[in-house]
C-alpha cells in the first residue's frame, strides 16, 4: 500500500483536495476531523486536556475557542496540549492504516496540516502539497468568521513557508486555477500513486 501526506498552509485547499481524493475513490485520514473529535463530546482528549486546561471544558466537550485563548500565544501550553494529542491523533491514523491494509487497499492518504513541521513525511511514500498565490490565500483565509489580519499573520509564523512546502514535496498540486485543474493534477498523482502499489 502507498501512504500519501497531504499538506499545505492555512486556506491553500487542502480540505478541498482531499474531498477531490475521496472522489477518487481513496481513502483519506483528516487529522484535523481526528482532533476534533477527541474533544468533543464523550471524546478519548476530553480528561486529559481538561485536567491540563481546566477553563476549557464546556458541557463534557472541550470548547476549543476557549482553548485556543489559552494556548494560542503560549508556547509552552501549546506543547502541552501537543503532547496530549499528538500520540492520540497518531493512534488514530495508524488504525485507519491497519483497516486500509485489511481492505487491501492500494493508496491511502493521511492530511496533516503539520505534516512537515511534525516530521510526518516520514511516515509517508510520497507527499502532496497543495499551493495557491499568497494574494488567493490571502483573501480565502480572510473570509472565515473569526479572522483577523494579526490572527492570520500568527497561524502562518507557526507554518513553514509555503515555498519550503513545495521544495520538499514530490508533487505539487495549484488550487488557485480551477476546481477542473486541481482535480486533473490529483487524478494523475493517484494514478502514478496506484501504478507503484501495483
Amino acid at each position: 500500500m502507498i501512504v500519501l501526506g497531504l499538506t499545505g498552509s492555512l486556506g491553500m485547499g487542502k480540505s478541498t483536495a482531499a474531498a477531490m481524493l475521496r472522489r477518487l475513490g481513496i481513502p483519506v485520514h483528516d487529522a484535523d476531523a481526528a482532533v476534533h473529535r477527541l474533544m468533543g463530546a464523550e471524546g478519548a482528549a476530553v480528561a486529559v486536556v481538561a485536567r491540563a486546561f481546566p477553563a476549557a471544558l464546556a458541557g463534557g466537550r472541550i470548547d476549543r475557542r476557549r482553548l485556543g485563548r489559552e494556548v494560542f500565544a503560549e508556547p509552552a501550553a501549546l506543547r502541552r496540549l501537543e503532547a496530549i494529542l499528538h500520540p492520540l491523533v497518531r493512534a488514530e491514523e495508524r488504525r485507519f492504516l491497519a483497516a486500509c491494509r485489511r481492505r487491501r487497499v492500494a493508496v491511502a492518504v493521511l492530511d496533516i496540516p503539520l505534516l512537515f513541521e511534525t516530521r510526518g513525511e516520514t511516515r509517508c511514500d510520497g507527499v502532496i502539497v497543495v499551493t495557491a498565490p499568497a494574494w488567493l490565500q490571502r483573501q480565502r483565509v480572510m473570509r472565515r468568521p473569526g479572522m483577523t489580519a494579526g490572527r492570520f499573520g500568527a497561524i502562518l509564523a507557526k507554518q513553514m513557508p509555503d515555498a519550503e512546502k513545495r521544495r520538499r514535496a514530490t508533487w505539487v498540486v495549484p488550487t488557485g486555477l480551477s476546481r477542473a485543474a486541481t482535480f486533473r493534477r490529483l487524478k494523475r498523482v493517484v494514478k502514478v500513486a496506484r501504478e507503484r502499489a501495483d
